[in-house]
């Protein structure tokens, strides 16, 4: 069983289940995940659709819709004797499946951390209790690991060997494929793989793309996500001006001047492609209240926190609004220097991250777990 609650964990997910099943075809695979898990060769139980809660409120409202995930997820377990179960990502509701589990003779793989290292080491005890192996992706959680006797694997980033197996389109061809203005940069904006996230990122967004725009000559893109209806962007589109391209975001990243990018998974992927730009995050007054007084790293954006310093700026709560965001993006798209800056600064993710065919290597330390069962 492989669970994923994102858009991101469906990615990753799909090319550790295509490394499983090149590895050994006969295995069988359910869970949770989105077009991609599915395409690959998983029988879903719940789309992550479905899951997509984001902040302590949210979760609350839906906790009764968890409890019957679970269930079903624990009836699936039993059906079907399964015997190891991989947890990507998505903490709040992984851990405590996790938990749920621990009656049953269950081996649990958890790939891609939670980022117990930003909440202080709290949740470690119960990672060491509950998870049989972890298989992390960012150097600097082995050592985080190690210390607290937590069996850990590096295998590296799954991000790039998706990079570096993605085609991307020249800009002549892109442009044309999308009508896009050719004596024109192009100003990104992503606003979040959740309905919710867009709702609140957007309106202020473009509001400050519009005044961007027309000061730096530049044109708007939203990359929109998969799982969110058009009519979420398009309603927008009476007020501002902006093209929305779904699913190729990495052609975008490659081709943009700049980006307005929510914090997450995309942030890290825009610093693989070197993109300059503005990491903003917003959710609701009571879950960022409870999250300041728990989190214990100075940065959100996954870019500054592997980089160890703010080389883009972060915007929170009230200052995601459009007049902060154009004075920030005045900053970078005004001064050349500061750009080339941060283009370069942004070029040591690559090393950082370390060398590609994580999905491989995550795959390999399953099945030899799953062997050793």
């Amino acid at each position: 069983m492989i669970i994923a609650g994102e858009v991101s964990g469906d990615l990753h997910g799909a090319h550790l289940i295509k490394e499983i099943l090149k590895m050994n075809p006969a295995v069988r695979i359910f869970g949770i995940g989105g077009d991609k898990m599915q395409a690959a060769g998983m029988q879903a139980a719940y789309h992550i659709n479905k899951m997509a809660f984001l902040g302590l409120t949210e979760v609350i409202k839906h906790l009764p819709f968890i409890k019957r995930v679970q269930k079903d997820l624990i009836s699936i377990i039993k059906e079907k004797n399964i015997k190891e179960v991989v947890l990507i990502d998505y903490p709040g509701f992984n851990l405590n499946f996790a938990r749920k589990l621990k009656k049953f003779d269950i081996k649990i793989f958890y790939y891609i951390s939670p980022q117990i290292w930003a909440w202080g080491a709290g949740r470690i005890k119960k990672i060491k209790k509950l998870v049989s192996k972890m298989i992390i992706v960012f150097p600097f959680e082995k050592e985080f690991y190690s210390k607290a006797g937590v069996d850990v694997e590096f295998v590296g980033h799954p991000l790039m060997e998706q990079i570096e197996n993605y085609s991307l389109l020249s800009k002549e061809m892109f442009f044309h494929q999308y009508d896009l203005d050719s004596s024109k940069d192009i100003l990104l904006i992503l606003p979040g793989s959740r309905k919710n996230e867009v709702d609140n990122l957007l309106p202020e967004t473009l509001k400050a793309a519009k005044k961007i725009c027309r000061e730096f000559n530049l044109q708007t893109v939203v990359a929109g996500s998969e799982n969110i209806d058009a009519e979420s962007y398009s309603r927008h589109q009476n007020e501002f001006e902006f093209k929305l391209i779904t699913g190729k975001t990495y052609d975008l990243m490659n081709l943009a001047k700049f980006g307005i990018i929510k914090s997450g998974t995309s942030t890290l992927e825009a610093g693989l492609f070197q993109l300059p730009m503005i990491v903003i995050y917003k959710t609701s007054a009571i879950t960022y209240l409870i999250f300041k007084r728990l989190v214990k790293v100075n940065n959100i954006g996954m870019v500054n926190i592997i980089l160890g310093e703010e080389v883009v700026p972060e915007l929170i709560q009230k200052d995601v609004n459009a007049k902060t965001i154009f004075e920030e993006s005045k900053k970078i798209l005004s001064d050349t220097v500061l750009y080339n800056q941060i283009k370069d600064k942004l070029g040591r993710i690559k090393t950082l991250l370390g060398s590609s065919g994580a999905s491989r290597k995550a795959a390999s330390i399953i099945l030899l777990g799953m062997n050793e069962s």
